[in-house]
């Protein structure tokens, strides 16, 4: 059982949080949760939010992994629907904004479920220059901290602004190893795509009041209607000159790997965020389902920490860190990963 955080020391009042939404996102979800809290022993706990669209059966599947805390909570939508989202199922991310809600911790650090941690980083609890750049810990609820969105659009997709190219992106002026301890910080000079943030993580001070003047403002600001990526183009607006960038290390999203070699190193990544295709739909690399596979090497890391769970003694545990039943991991977990071709 994880301890309550009236239990835990006033300055450990800290915990890992994600939404969860749809039963499909579970094979994510389960590595994730195995990479952070038992490859890399994090000694806080994730809290899942859940919505009424997850089934019995996935909460279930959450329920049985020790320190994972399920949050339901209320979908957020505005009042006004996004017109321009940059893919429908971005409609749903909004709900992220609950996190705000966990008042009862001191310090969250909100993360995507499609995420493979490859180092602690429990420093991001502890530490508080992760909050402005000098620090400011009097001031923390006032500031967040994420990592660059990286604006090069790769895949060339339609729908992403027209100013996201390689010479607007935050990584493109830095180098390996500054970038690793002094991340480029934006200045008033800056372009505009260097005040975007990727909402996979970020660190903050959860606090109820703020949530609601965030759902105010969501149902009443123009600009909604026009956000590609909601959650993270509305705390780009919302914390305005507010945002500690954190290095690309912590967030470090796949297509970094051959699109930003000039800071990319494999060693000092912390923990991949698998963004747009997801490694356990497309199949595992080289195989028939994914013959040729842009992205292979990284894709096969999430395949190597899959295979390590998928062994019956790994998620149903004999020390009970992971409880997950042979049905529930076959029809739950192993029914959205494409196997059959492997």
């Amino acid at each position: 059982m994880t301890p309550p955080p009236s239990a835990i020391p006033s300055d450990e009042r800290a915990c890992w949080a994600t939404l969860m939404t749809s039963e499909h996102l579970l094979p994510g979800l389960v590595v994730f949760a195995d990479s952070l809290l038992r490859t890399h022993a994090s000694r806080y706990p994730l809290v899942v939010m859940t919505t009424s669209k997850l089934s019995h059966r996935a909460l279930a599947v959450l329920a049985a992994i020790r320190n994972v805390v399920v949050r339901p909570v209320e979908p957020i939508y505005p009042q006004l629907a996004g017109t321009h989202l940059a893919t429908p199922r971005f409609g749903e991310v909004w709900t992220k904004l609950r996190v705000w809600d966990l008042d009862e911790y001191d310090r969250v650090v909100l993360v995507d479920s499609d995420m493979l941690v490859t180092r602690n980083m429990d420093e991001l609890m502890l530490d508080d220059t992760v909050f402005a750049p000098h620090g400011a810990p009097d001031k923390a609820d006032q500031w967040i901290a994420s990592s660059f969105a990286c604006t090069c659009n790769p895949n060339r997709i339609k729908t992403y602004p027209d100013d996201w190219i390689p010479a607007n992106c935050g990584y493109t002026p830095q180098s390996h190893p500054s970038a690793l301890t002094s991340p480029l910080q934006p200045t008033a000079s800056s372009p505009p795509t260097h005040r975007l943030i990727n909402s996979g993580l970020v660190v903050l001070r959860p606090d109820s009041t703020t949530l609601r003047r965030m759902i105010e403002r969501i149902n009443t600001d123009p600009r909604v209607v026009a956000y590609r990526f909601p959650d993270q183009d509305f705390l780009a607006d919302w914390f305005e000159d507010r945002v500690k960038i954190l290095p690309w290390t912590y967030n470090a999203l796949k297509k970094l790997k051959t699109v930003h070699p000039n800071i990319w190193r494999d060693q000092e990544v912390r923990n991949v965020h698998y963004i747009l295709d997801k490694p356990w739909k497309l199949g595992r690399p080289g195989t028939p389902a994914n013959p040729k596979d842009i992205d292979a090497e990284i894709h096969s890391w999430w395949w190597d920490a899959f295979d390590r769970l998928r062994q019956p003694a790994r998620y149903n545990s004999k020390d009970g860190s992971f409880a997950i039943s042979s049905d529930d991991w076959r029809e739950c977990v192993e029914s959205y990963v494409t196997l059959s071709l492997s």
